[in-house]
């Protein structure tokens, strides 16, 4: 479990970006900080007056998370990228990119200018920012016609050349005056290469001629000249401070570090997407003695890559790996054009890298006991469980329950857990067939029946093609049966592997009176659990999932009014023959034993219907997917 408290002790005195989640795992809430050490902790203050809306925020916090910056400009940059990528619910910043003003330099003109714009398009112009000052880049632009002197005007040059006086600029000394031919288009993009120079961060020979100049001023005692140098000053402090979060190249790119000791690694990326930085992953990985850090560098970004779907058209690392022109051919391959890879030695691109690799650094030395616990309330609780029941290697467990309203809206559930964490792709929900009422051991006998089924002909088929036993979820049996209930919950279980030959142990999650779990039925005995245990609490967060799973699929059924009756789901049976079914037997079990020529006879059914209403009741069906 996150304790935070012990969390909040963690937190370290540095700039960075929280995210604040519920105990559904969503992020509720992103925020940026100067110090993520004291900004987080003042929401767990009961003395602070956070206002209503962020009390009640707090009280659906269970876990927060942080991404360290360099520094409170990147936080901010970051901390709007996020939220306009998870929009939390408590979140109230500006949802476009007007919030963000950049300078854009046009470079797709002959006499390109330095423009004040709000949006980032994709033309030939170059995009600087974004920053947080709109008056700071205002101060930039006014900054760069001094020193650059490059134009301002709306003519389109060179045809307007000498259709037009020039402006005031060109008589303050603040413009080339292009417009009069006055500069070559060689000199003139030579000043632009200057400027651009200077946004690209090789401001402090700038700096150092204001200085000069605020130094001149005040000794001739003309402190209002003075005092504009300063402030010119401080503006390009502020505004020429280069951008990590966000670059102006508009690319997709992963960046990878990683950090190790002797038994575990931390490999941490970045997502790069539209030139953003949009949210972060961080891996752990058991390594051993010998292993190298290109060697788990390597390995790592082979496994990642096989099992995401979305290959960037960049990946950045940390350091140079073995094989890189294999790796990069398969990228390439998996994703349909050319991927990079590429390890940046200096720049923009450098800079991100570190910061992904300081936050690798800072999950590996304050999650160690994080991870030891991760361990013991999953793999650890397996095997107290397994120790408990007397059984050997056990890695998936399968539960069931069953949902039930009335008549013929029976739902059954299966959850999957896999070395203690919840394999959803796995999970499954049956709507019941030959079941009438709130028959729980009886729907029970046919879900297992139908989920074993399915596996069982599954494994046939690839056997008959040359795949694999296991190629398929269904044909992956668990070595584990959890069943919601006990004594004749597990019997029912053990009937029906009996009858199908196979052979599982089967263990039921025997429930107090007041509906908490007290304990674990196997092999005809109760055996006392400890309720303070990781065991235990495995089994309860099992047995409320496969609750949940089937309450929630019953919900959905309902909230789409499709939960009438199991006659909806039978081919070729529309409204008509429904009735016609129902006005001719009493209950579902009577259609179940009713032969073709039987069905036959029913006004409005013709020999199609009949078979398709047959073969619905009596050929093994596949079920339902999440």
């Amino acid at each position: 479990m996150f304790d935070i408290q012990e969390e909040l002790k963690k937190l370290p005195d540095h700039p960075g970006v929280y995210l604040m989640h519920d105990d559904r795992d969503a992020i509720i809430y992103i925020g940026k900080a100067v110090s993520l050490r004291n900004r987080v902790r003042q929401y767990f203050q009961s003395s602070r007056n956070k206002g209503p809306k962020i009390e009640k925020m707090v009280t659906h916090i269970a876990r927060f998370e942080y991404i360290l910056t360099d520094s409170e400009l990147e936080a901010l940059v970051l901390e709007c990228n996020l939220i306009k990528e998870h929009r939390p619910k408590y979140n109230t910043m500006l949802k476009d990119d007007k919030t963000y003003p950049y300078i854009k330099v046009t470079l797709g003109e002959a006499f390109p200018r330095v423009l004040f714009s709000r949006q980032m398009k994709k033309d030939k112009s170059r995009y600087y920012g974004p920053y947080t000052s709109a008056g700071a880049v205002k101060d930039t632009i006014e900054l760069i016609q001094k020193l650059y002197q490059l134009r301002t005007c709306s003519r389109v040059l060179p045809r307007d050349i000498k259709k037009e006086r020039p402006c005031l600029n060109y008589h303050i000394h603040q413009c080339l005056a292009p417009c009069q031919g006055f500069v070559t288009q060689e000199e003139y993009h030579r000043q632009i290469a200057g400027a651009m120079d200077f946004l690209n961060g090789k401001y402090l020979p700038v700096i150092r001629d204001l200085e000069e100049k605020m130094a001149v001023a005040a000794s001739a005692l003309d402190f209002e000249k003075a005092a504009e140098y300063r402030d010119l000053i401080a503006s390009v402090k502020q505004v020429a401070q280069k951008q990590k979060i966000t670059n102006f190249d508009g690319e997709d790119r992963d960046v990878i570090a990683m950090t190790m000791d002797d038994r575990d690694a931390v490999v941490q990326v970045f997502f790069v997407r539209g030139g953003k930085l949009i949210g972060r992953e961080h891996f752990h990985v058991t390594i051993g003695n010998e292993d190298t850090p290109r060697e788990v560098m390597s390995t790592f970004i082979r496994q990642y890559y096989m099992g995401t779907p979305y290959i960037p058209k960049e990946v950045l690392l940390q350091m140079e790996i073995d094989d890189t022109e294999v790796i990069g051919q398969w990228l390439s391959s998996k994703r349909g054009q050319k991927v990079y890879i590429r390890v940046p030695k200096k720049g923009t691109h450098e800079k991100l890298v570190e910061l992904a690799a300081q936050n690798a650094r800072m999950v590996l030395a304050q999650d160690r006991e994080k991870i030891r616990r991760e361990e013991g309330r999953t793999i650890g609780a397996v095997r107290e469980i397994t120790d408990l029941l007397g059984l050997g290697y056990v890695r998936r467990m399968e539960a069931y329950d069953i949902s039930n309203i009335s008549g013929f809206e029976s739902v059954g559930s299966m959850v999957v857990y896999d070395r203690g964490k919840p394999l959803r792709s796995d999970y499954r929900r049956f709507r019941l067939k030959t079941v009438v009422g709130p028959d729980d051991y009886a729907s029970m006998r046919e879900v297992l029946t139908r989920r074993f089924l399915h596996g069982m002909e599954e494994k046939e088929k690839n056997r008959q093609k040359n795949l694999g036993d296991e190629y398929g979820s269904f044909t992956r049996f668990p070595d584990l049966i959890l069943m919601d209930g006990g004594k004749g919950q597990v019997n029912i279980a053990l009937q029906v592997l009996d009858e199908l030959k196979l052979d599982i142990p089967v263990c039921g999650m025997v429930k107090d009176d007041h509906h908490r779990t007290r304990g674990l039925y196997y092999n005809n005995e109760e055996i006392p659990i400890d309720t303070h245990s990781e065991g235990f609490r495995l089994i309860t967060r099992i047995q409320d999932e496969a609750h949940r799973f089937a309450i929630e699929y019953h919900r959905s059924l309902r909230s789409k009014e499709q939960v009438h009756s199991i006659l909806d789901d039978i081919p070729n049976i529309g409204p008509g023959r429904r009735k016609a079914l129902m006005r001719q037997y009493s209950s579902l079990e009577d259609i179940r034993n009713a032969s073709v020529e039987d069905l036959r006879q029913i006004p409005s059914m013709n020999e199609k219907a009949a078979v398709s209403v047959y073969r619905f009741f009596h050929e093994a069906d596949p079920v339902d997917p999440v």
